[in-house]
């Protein structure tokens, strides 16, 4: 399967029921966090990614099973900091 993506620059619902999250690639703000739960609504639990403090730019690749992380729920990510421009690659 294709990967797709979604452009955030706040908390959002990505997707819900079962996928893959691929990577995570922030490209710009201050100070951004990230955090991603694997979650059909806007709740922490379970969690895929504990909150970091991400490098400007970074990328953040998963390498589980066959390139990425599985998610059963949903995928809910948790953006913070000054003007974080984020985007998740997911399937």
């Amino acid at each position: 399967m294709a990967a797709t993506y979604a452009n955030l620059t706040a908390t959002a619902q990505v997707k819900v029921g079962a996928g893959k999250l691929k990577s995570v690639f922030v490209s710009s703000g201050t100070s951004p966090t990230v955090a991603v739960y694997d979650s059909a609504a806007a709740t922490t639990s379970p969690t895929i990614l504990a909150t970091f403090t991400a490098t400007v730019p970074g990328l953040y690749t998963l390498t589980g099973d066959d390139g990425g992380v599985t998610f059963s729920n949903g995928l809910y990510v948790v953006v913070g900091g000054t003007n974080p421009v984020i985007s998740v690659f997911y399937e």
